[in-house]
């Protein structure tokens, strides 16, 4: 069934991925951004699809327009664009969610929320699974965002509770793929980045720390099935790949898909920075029958071939 479908943070690397994706199904597709961190370029080949539609605008304004289903994936992804302006982070987390979740209950949409692994902190349990309610600094340098993604996941079922509203939560572990910006200080691509300009690859820590990465099109594919699945079934459900490396692992990966002279060097751990992060994805399996099937080597091959195209 074609339906009218809004992805707020359209423009960026997830949610340009989800609007093509929604657009190959059928469906019509608002996406809305207001590109501080989306990128043009990532939705520049959707913009002559009759079924795709661009509103330039912030979401911490409301929106009134009319649609059956709400992405809300509109906030900036990446420390060095969150702390940037951490006040409106915040604000786009929270006055985002509200906004959002106001329109979905005047038009009757079902939404769904882009949550976070960040909201488990610096977790103490591992991997973590939906039941536990994190460590998480409320003061530090990252909650802004940490703290702003917990904040619009308690609007939501608050909404749920008060209003009955539709709702699906899920929370997003590191992802990467194509579009991915070269200076989003994420690590895959600043390692990618370190790698093809032949400069040094900068670990911070002992490079013993973990994280689990998720190839963007197995996202993609589980945030979709999320949102298909039954009312009532509201998550808090993990979306990432629990397969687990640390970041030397990953350092001496992308020098050998790169071919590159660079070489490894050791910095200070930020501050609030995780040690460990691996989702625990049975919920995702049981109810969803989703789990990631995209290898890393596959996923950074992939990846290094989009950033040597575009660099």
């Amino acid at each position: 069934m074609n339906k009218k479908i809004l992805v707020t943070g359209g423009g960026g690397f997830i949610g340009s991925h989800l609007c093509e994706r929604l657009l190959n199904l059928g469906h019509d597709v608002l996406c809305v951004d207001n590109f501080y961190t989306g990128n043009k370029s990532n939705i520049k080949h959707l913009l002559s699809n009759p079924s795709f539609e661009l509103l330039r605008h912030d979401v911490t304004f409301p929106l009134y327009v009319e649609v059956d289903e709400i992405y809300n994936f509109a906030c900036p992804a990446s420390p060095i664009y969150y702390q940037k302006d951490p006040v409106q982070t915040t604000k786009t987390s929270v006055h985002g969610a509200i906004n959002m979740l106001g329109l979905a209950k005047r038009v009757k949409a079902k939404i769904i929320q882009a949550s976070t692994s960040e909201v488990y902190g610096d977790p103490e349990v591992h991997p973590q699974t939906e039941d536990y309610w994190g460590k998480v600094n409320p003061i530090g340098i990252r909650s802004c965002y940490d703290e702003g993604k917990r904040c619009a996941e308690t609007l939501f079922f608050d909404y749920y509770r008060q209003h009955q509203l539709d709702i699906k939560v899920i929370r997003i572990f590191n992802t990467y793929g194509p579009r991915m910006q070269p200076n989003d200080g994420r690590v895959v691509s600043n390692f990618i980045v370190q790698a093809l300009t032949n400069n040094d690859i900068t670990i911070y820590g002992d490079g013993k720390q973990t994280r689990s990465f998720c190839f963007i099109s197995d996202l993609v594919e589980g945030i979709i099935r999320m949102m298909n699945s039954p009312k009532g079934f509201t998550g808090p459900v993990n979306m990432g790949n629990p397969a687990e490396f640390t970041m030397l692992a990953l350092a001496e990966s992308v020098l050998k898909f790169t071919g590159s002279k660079s070489k490894i060097i050791f910095k200070p751990l930020p501050l609030d920075d995780p040690k460990q992060r691996q989702p625990d994805i049975a919920l995702a399996k049981k109810y969803l029958d989703w789990e990631a099937s995209v290898s890393l080597e596959d996923g950074l091959k992939e990846t290094i071939a989009y950033f040597k195209a575009t660099m």
